[in-house]
């Protein structure tokens, strides 16, 4: 092997070894590019980049329903508005193509790139993901079993709003929640068994799921992030670039 290509694989090396030492900052500088472009696209419509936020809607539209009534708002009267109110500025319609081309407008403010879901399992990914870091050493992993406690709730509220929403949206079984009322004798006001806008329980449900999810998903796959890049750099060398290499 010449001594150009051992240079050069030294400096893959240090850079692969220097790579792994530190992935949780470049895992969690991804994590925050990816969960932060949501929250720019309303921020460029905001100071009139339509294109550039269209683009942004548009991209992330693939990933999320992008529903406006479960959905947070930037710089508007609100954060959250009813569907009612998303149908009164847009289309009198129940079809969720139709609902999900709303995105806001300058009163009204315009939406977050995600769901309020989405947003809130991201977000909670990248916090505890950090969490775990500084933990590492006093946590064990989260067993698969774990794991699977800490997404049944988002499964069950996620396919329980989806057989639902089959009857058309805002029509099914969880818009009223006729079934929670009568679990809680209708203990609180109309508007937290109703619809979605923040403080319902579809909002309130959609947060504790979403944080339960990343949670978990941070709690089991981070350790295993940690050990496969720990065995990576120790398999580095600066003057070989790879052991046995």
């Amino acid at each position: 092997m010449s001594a150009q290509s051992i240079r050069y694989r030294s400096i893959l090396g240090r850079l692969v070894n220097a790579f792994c030492r530190r992935w949780i900052f470049w895992v969690s500088l991804i994590g925050v590019v990816y969960t932060g472009l949501p929250f720019l696209a309303p921020l460029l419509m905001h100071i009139g980049w339509t294109s550039a936020g269209s683009a942004i809607y548009t991209i992330y539209s693939l990933l999320c329903h992008q529903l406006p009534q479960r959905s947070f708002f930037l710089f508007g009267n609100r954060f959250t508005y009813s569907l009612i109110e998303i149908q009164s500025v847009w289309e009198n319609s129940i079809n969720p193509l139709v609902l999900r081309k709303f995105i806001g407008n300058s009163e009204m403010g315009w939406k977050v790139a995600w769901s309020d879901r989405m947003v809130w399992m991201y977000v909670s990914i990248l916090f505890f993901g950090l969490l775990w870091w500084l933990l590492r050493y006093r946590s064990k992993p989260l067993p698969w079993q774990g794991l699977i406690l800490f997404l049944l709730p988002i499964v069950l509220d996620g396919t329980t709003h989806f057989f639902s929403d089959l009857a058309g949206i805002g029509q099914g079984f969880r818009n009223d929640n006729v079934w929670l009322r009568i679990l809680t004798r209708e203990a609180f006001s109309i508007s937290f068994y109703t619809g979605d806008a923040w403080g319902s329980f579809n909002s309130l449900a959609r947060l504790v799921t979403g944080i339960l999810f990343g949670m978990g998903i941070a709690w089991f796959g981070y350790p295993y992030l940690n050990e496969f890049f720990v065995q990576i750099s120790n398999s580095v060398t600066f003057e070989g670039g790879a052991k046995g290499g």
